[in-house]
C-alpha cells in the first residue's frame, strides 16, 4: 500500500527534449501522409468521377444506338407483316374466286351428263352416235378436268395461305420481342443517378444461359423477314398462276360449250331436213295410195264390167248349139263368138292379174307409209330431246369470268 503511493519516476531534461522532438516529427509525418491520402483521394475521386461520366455517356449512348438498331430491325418487321398480311388478303380473294369457279363448273357438267342421259331416249335408227354425242362426252371430260385442277389450285391456295400465316405469326413474334427489348431499353435511356426507383441488384453482373450473340440476334431476324419475302414470293407466283388458270379453263369451257350448241343447231338443221324430206315422201306416197286405190277401182269395175259381155257370147254360143242338121255349121259367126270369149277371158285374166299386182303394190305402199310415219316419229323424238330438252336447258348455263 505505501508503494503504490510511491510518486513516478522522474524523466531526465534530455530525455524530454527528445520525446517532444519525436512527437513533433511523428505528427508531421502523419500529417504529410494524411495530405497525401487526402490528395490522392481527391485525384481517384476526380479521376472515377470523370471515368463513371464517361462510361455513363457511353453506355447511354450504346443504348440510344441499341434502340435505333432495334427501332431499325423493328420497322422492317413491320413492313414485312404489313406486306404478308396484304398478300394474304388478296390471296384469300383469290381463295374465293377459285372456290365460285369451282362452283359454277357444277351445273354446266350437270346439264351435259343430263344431255347424255336424254338423248340415250332417242330411238331407231336416230340412236346414233353422232357429232353432238362426241362434243358433250369430251365437254363432260373438259369440265370434269377443269374441277380436278381447280381442287388442286385451291389446295396449293390454302397451303400458301398456311405458310403466309406461318411467316407472319414468327414475324409477329419477332414483334412483340423487339417491342420487349425496345420498352425495357427505353426505360433503361430513361434512367439517371437521380432517378427514384434505381436500386442494387444481386448477381446483375452476369450472361444469361440462354443468351444469343448480336450475330445470332440479326440472323434470326434476317431468317424471319426473308422466310416473309419468300411466301410473298411464292404467293404473288401462285396468284399470277391461278389468274391463268382461271383464264385458260374458261376459254376452255367457253369453246367447248359453244362447240357443243353448234352440233346441236347443226344436228337439229340436219334432222329437220330429215324429217322435211320424210315427210314430203310420205305425201308422196298417201296420193300414189290414192292413186292405187282408185286404179283398183277401176279394174275391179273392168273386170267387172266384162261379166256381161262374156255372159252374152257364152250364151249365143250355147244357144247356137241348138241349130238343127246342117245348120249347125262351123260358121264366121261361130269362130268369132269363139274368139271373142277367148278375149274376154285373157282379157279377164290380165286385168285380174294387174289387180293383185296392184294391190301387192297398194300393200308395198301401206308399209312404205307406215315406215315413214314411224320414221317422222322418230325424227320428232329426236327434235324434241335435242331441241326441247337439250338445247333450252342449256340455255341457262352462263360460263362467266371469276
Amino acid at each position: 500500500m505505501a508503494r503504490l503511493l510511491q510518486a513516478p519516476p522522474k524523466c531526465l531534461s534530455p530525455d524530454w527534449h527528445i520525446a517532444n522532438k519525436m512527437q513533433c516529427a511523428s505528427t508531421e509525418s502523419q500529417k504529410s501522409s494524411s495530405e497525401r491520402v487526402t490528395a490522392e483521394s481527391q485525384r481517384l475521386v476526380d479521376e472515377t468521377e470523370k471515368t463513371t461520366q464517361k462510361t455513363q455517356s457511353d453506355v447511354n449512348k450504346k443504348i440510344e444506338q441499341r434502340l435505333e438498331e432495334i427501332k431499325f430491325w423493328k420497322q422492317e418487321l413491320d413492313d414485312k407483316l404489313e406486306q404478308i398480311v396484304n398478300e394474304t388478303e388478296v390471296l384469300l380473294t383469290f381463295k374465293t374466286r377459285v372456290g365460285k369457279a369451282l362452283e359454277s363448273c357444277k351445273e354446266p357438267l350437270v346439264i351435259a351428263q343430263q344431255c347424255l342421259l336424254n338423248r340415250e331416249r332417242r330411238v331407231g335408227i336416230d340412236l346414233v352416235h353422232d357429232k353432238v354425242e362426241q362434243e358433250l362426252l369430251k365437254e363432260a371430260e373438259v369440265i370434269k378436268g377443269v374441277i380436278a385442277l381447280l381442287e388442286h389450285t385451291l389446295g396449293q391456295i390454302n397451303e400458301q395461305i398456311r405458310l403466309n400465316r406461318s411467316a407472319k405469326y414468327q414475324l409477329e413474334m419477332d414483334l412483340r420481342d423487339k417491342f420487349t427489348a425496345l420498352m425495357i431499353d427505353d426505360y433503361c435511356a430513361g434512367l439517371t443517378n437521380n432517378t427514384p426507383d434505381i436500386r442494387y441488384t444481386n448477381n446483375a453482373v452476369k450472361m444469361e444461359g440462354n443468351s444469343v450473340s448480336l450475330e445470332d440476334w440479326v440472323d434470326f431476324s434476317n431468317v424471319n423477314i426473308d422466310k416473309a419475302d419468300k411466301q410473298r414470293n411464292s404467293s404473288l407466283a401462285l396468284r399470277a398462276l391461278i389468274d391463268r388458270i382461271l383464264s385458260q379453263t374458261l376459254n376452255d369451257m367457253r369453246k367447248q360449250h359453244e362447240a357443243v350448241n353448234v352440233a346441236f343447231r347443226n344436228r337439229v338443221k340436219e334432222v329437220k331436213d330429215a324429217k322435211q324430206k320424210l315427210e314430203t315422201l310420205l305425201a308422196v306416197v298417201m296420193n300414189e295410195t290414192a292413186s292405187q286405190e282408185k286404179n283398183i277401182t277401176a279394174l275391179e269395175k273392168a273386170i267387172s264390167d266384162k261379166e256381161g259381155p262374156i255372159q252374152v257370147a257364152q250364151t249365143r254360143l250355147q244357144a247356137r248349139t241348138h241349130r238343127p242338121n246342117v245348120e249347125l255349121c262351123r260358121d264366121i259367126v261361130q269362130y268369132r263368138l269363139i274368139s271373142e270369149v277367148e278375149e274376154i277371158t285373157n282379157n279377164i285374166q290380165r286385168l285380174k292379174d294387174t289387180l293383185a299386182q296392184a294391190k301387192a303394190e297398194l300393200k308395198g305402199l301401206s308399209r312404205q307409209q307406215l315406215f315413214l310415219e314411224e320414221e317422222i316419229q322418230v325424227k320428232e323424238n329426236t327434235l324434241y330431246i335435242d331441241e326441247v330438252l337439250c338445247m333450252q336447258m342449256r340455255e341457262s348455263v352462263s360460263i362467266n369470268n371469276f
